[in-house]
């Protein structure tokens, strides 16, 4: 087995090595060097647009998904060195894509065989780009109580209502929503999970603003929007399962804002190139006891997540364990933030500049407050954990 994974491994190397263009192996400048494909996308570059072909190509935008719908279909032992090896380059993601982290999984546990084959593909290859309708003004973290009803018509549902909070609503290409199907079922029944193209007529969608003077969070309005029978996913009024099981992959996706990204510096070394050190050491003790706690649960909490996804490939569910990587996660990055403005000193607070990149290390300081609210708030994702894995009581 070990001498198969180490031939693999030559493999993986030397395919990088021949197709992972030289400018994208260094870290994500920002937001806009990320890829997220879909009918609208620019790429950046003719580097970051061949890396996307030929990763979808090969099935690598979605490693251990089957083969039959385009995936890599690789297993976890080989999925770890595909990560090991694309790490030793700093290959950047090729595809950023709430399709892949979200709907995906969904689609391969509850789909039909015709929406895994019409979806799955061209979720791979980047060609769709998904966003999520899932809040609603009065069912946030009461997400059961949402009610944007869709009436049936017979061969189509007709939805209205809106959706709020809605990341990326402005550049997605479909969305996967939860709508009211049954006004009469108890709140966790009568929702039915379906998806349907942005560009039907009776979507209008609004921008938001964040502290951050940036945000990719918008509202959706619905009038008497068409939904086609045959892109409701799994059964009628059952939507809440699925919707349940998505959220375990949106909470763990939003975790990883918890870990530093390939290629990039640790809050350390940012710290020495910033301030400087004596005889190899930061001056300020407080702040290198705080770094090194940070760097330490950084690495604890790292580890704990391959380990959960090693279960996970062998079988074992994920579960309420996502919530407590969503809180954690969220934690961290605010964290690591607060220790970056702490080492930037007042050129931290540069809010426009060349210097400053627009502000960028405050802004995204700012942005980091509101990974503890999406994708259900810290005090939802503790009730979880005490429920569901402390066994406390009510």
């Amino acid at each position: 087995m070990s001498e198969n994974l180490n031939t693999f491994r030559t493999q993986v190397r030397d395919w990088l090595e021949e197709n992972c263009p030289q400018e994208m192996r260094s870290p994500l400048r920002s937001e806009k060097d990320a890829c997220w494909g879909g009918r609208n996308f620019k790429f950046q570059s003719e580097a970051q647009q061949v890396w996307l072909q030929r990763m979808g190509e090969k099935g690598w935008t979605a490693p251990d998904w089957p083969q039959e719908y385009g995936g890599g279909g690789l297993d976890r032992e080989q999925l770890k060195i595909l990560q090991q090896e694309m790490a030793r380059i700093n290959a950047r993601g090729a595809l950023y894509s709430f399709g892949i982290s979200m709907l995906g999984p969904a689609l391969l546990k509850y789909g039909s065989e015709e929406q895994k084959q019409r979806f799955l593909p061209p979720i791979i290859r980047g060609e769709i780009r998904w966003c999520q309708g899932y809040s609603e003004p009065n069912a946030g973290s009461d997400l059961a109580n949402l009610q944007a009803p869709a009436v049936d018509k017979g061969d189509h549902y007709v939805l209205n209502g809106s959706k709020i909070w809605t990341s990326y609503g402005d550049s997605g290409d479909w969305m996967f929503c939860l709508v009211r199907t049954d006004s009469d079922a108890p709140k966790h029944q009568g929702i039915s999970f379906m998806l349907f193209d942005m560009q039907t007529p009776g979507i209008e969608v609004k921008p938001i603003q964040l502290i951050s003077g940036r945000s990719p969070f918008c509202e959706v309005f619905f009038a008497d929007v068409k939904i086609p029978k045959d892109q409701q996913v799994g059964e009628l009024n059952k939507g809440w399962s699925i919707a349940k099981y998505l959220l375990t992959h949106e909470r763990e996706m939003i975790s990883w804002t918890g870990l530093s990204q390939s290629g990039t510096r640790s809050v350390g070394e940012t710290a020495a190139d910033t301030i400087g050190t004596r005889n190899g050491t930061l001056d300020d003790s407080i702040l290198r006891a705080d770094i090194a706690r940070f760097e330490l649960d950084e690495m604890a909490f790292a580890l704990t997540i391959e380990r959960a996804r090693d279960e996970v490939k062998a079988g074992v569910s994920l579960g309420a364990v996502s919530s407590w990587f969503k809180f954690f996660g969220t934690e961290l990055n605010k964290q690591r933030y607060n220790l970056l403005m702490d080492i930037s000193g007042s050129d931290g607070l540069a809010w426009t500049g060349e210097d400053s990149n627009d502000g960028k290390l405050a802004r995204d300081w700012l942005r980091t407050k509101g990974n503890s609210i999406e994708g259900g708030t810290s005090e939802i994702q503790l009730n979880i954990v005490a429920k569901h894995i402390l066994g406390l009581p009510g």
